[in-house]
């Protein structure tokens, strides 16, 4: 392979399109579809032209880390995340430069391992909750997984963000989410975006959903504030304890809301559907399930809240987790505006273009992944020494990469083990007949439709 920095000398290959569009309406039509054709078609980079902009998909795990890690300096966040920030607010997400750092080093205490471990019992104790929910349902009907598994996993966000004083309000709370990330999926793909101000009845119904996300988070923040004997242990009190080395400075009401609501919207959505992807999964292989249900019972047992220290003996649940997130990743394809030229290989990637990386696209390529269609939670298993197949390091990735890697993943893959193995040790799983569950590209990666599975 030529070198990344080698000098251009040729324009990187042009997608063909419709005069004017571009691949704007096929990439809008069906964005998979064009993704696995251009792998198929092209070795390293293409140049396509989406929205009205100069956009160059990048193919190869080299070409990744050099955009992602190696020169991320050169690169911020793309257009794209205009429309997130319209409910998201500047958190981490959304933000870059040196208030981006800034705001890291300040939430990273709070995702520190160590603090994970102590939050491990609160995802224990509310998923009993939810499977003694689920014992008591009419098994003989169809359960809509993804629904449940929203439902648990925004119980399990409130509780070790806000604490448990919080739980009542979640439904109203859960609808508004909902309505803003639906809302801002459907101005981000749409071609024509009038302005917030003008009252359409989706700006309204989207400013009505912000207006109580805010008012619910100012609210416990400024109770939080003012009530100086309050000792709570929660992921908001580390957020609002942390200062900046350098400054002493803490983060502003308005941060600590920006962060909140990334926590929240990333926290439990993209979760619960990599969950709900999870046991579609296992629905189609049996023999996958059959094995991760041994294990679950053997180690945990028969006790309704194993302890935490128990889940780290599952490898076989968390090798399901990681082929889950290779096949369906949640954030799906990754967006990065060029601050200036850079050179990758023989091409180069303009200023002002926006470079994409496709992490559902590299979890599929040939080249690191045999037979990479097939379900094989064997993937990541261990070899004889104890460590894992070699791979190159930007062959997957679940979570995106470099310093922006996301904060909250290891919170995530601990409560998705946790979530599944209570899951299994407590119920067979079984698929609803004729069921059609194709993916959704959105902001996270979804089913078209709602995922239902039988429980027994």
């Amino acid at each position: 392979m030529e070198t990344l920095n080698s000098s251009p000398t040729r324009p990187a290959p042009l997608h063909p399109g419709l005069p004017m569009l571009g691949n704007t309406l096929s990439f809008l039509r069906d964005p998979l579809a064009i993704l696995n054709t251009l792998q198929k078609r092209y070795d390293r980079i293409v140049h396509l032209r989406i929205g009205g902009r100069h956009q160059y998909l990048v193919l190869q795990p080299d070409d990744a880390r050099h955009v992602i890690q190696e020169n991320h300096r050169n690169y911020v966040r793309s257009p794209a995340f205009n429309v997130l920030k319209i409910f998201l607010g500047n958190g981490l997400l959304t933000s870059d430069g040196d208030f981006w750092r800034r705001q890291r080093r300040l939430a990273q205490p709070a995702f520190h391992r160590q603090r994970l471990a102590a939050l491990a019992q609160t995802m224990v104790d509310e998923t009993a909750d939810w499977i003694d929910d689920l014992r008591q349902l009419n098994h003989s009907q169809p359960l809509n997984a993804s629904q449940a598994l929203m439902d648990v996993t925004m119980r399990i966000v409130c509780k070790t963000l806000f604490g448990s004083d919080v739980i009542g309000k979640l439904d109203g709370l859960s609808m508004a989410l909902d309505t803003l990330q639906f809302q801002a999926n459907q101005r981000m793909l749409s071609p024509i975006r009038f302005p917030m101000r003008w009252p359409t009845p989706a700006h309204q119904r989207f400013r009505r959903a912000g207006e109580l996300v805010d008012s619910f988070i100012y609210g416990v923040i400024n109770q939080r504030r003012n009530d100086h004997t309050d000792q709570r242990d929660d992921l908001l009190a580390m957020l609002q304890g942390t200062e900046d080395e350098d400054t002493g400075e803490r983060m502003s009401d308005q941060q600590l809301r920006d962060e909140c609501v990334t926590i929240f919207a990333a926290g439990h959505e993209t979760t619960a559907v990599s969950m709900a992807w999870t046991l579609h999964l296992l629905t189609e292989h049996p023999a996958v399930l059959a094995r991760l249900q041994a294990e679950a019972k053997t180690v945990l047992g028969d006790k309704r809240t194993p302890p935490p220290d128990a889940f780290r003996a599952l490898p076989y649940a968390m090798q399901v987790v990681q082929e889950s997130l290779r096949l369906y990743p949640p954030a799906w394809i990754m967006s990065r505006l060029a601050i200036a030229d850079d050179p990758i290989g023989p091409h180069t990637i303009p200023a002002g273009s926006t470079a994409l990386v496709s992490p559902y696209l590299l979890h599929r390529d040939p080249a690191s992944w045999p037979d990479p269609e097939r379900f094989d939670p064997e993937r990541f298993a261990p070899n004889t020494s104890g460590t894992l197949p070699s791979r190159h390091s930007y062959a997957y990735l679940p979570f995106g990469g470099g310093p922006r890697l996301c904060i909250g993943n290891q919170f995530a893959l601990m409560e998705m083990q946790i979530l599944l193995a209570m899951l299994v040790r407590t119920f067979s799983i079984f698929p609803v007949p004729n069921q059609r569950i194709n993916p959704h590209p959105l902001i996270t990666l979804r089913p078209k439709n709602p995922i239902c599975v039988y429980l027994k």
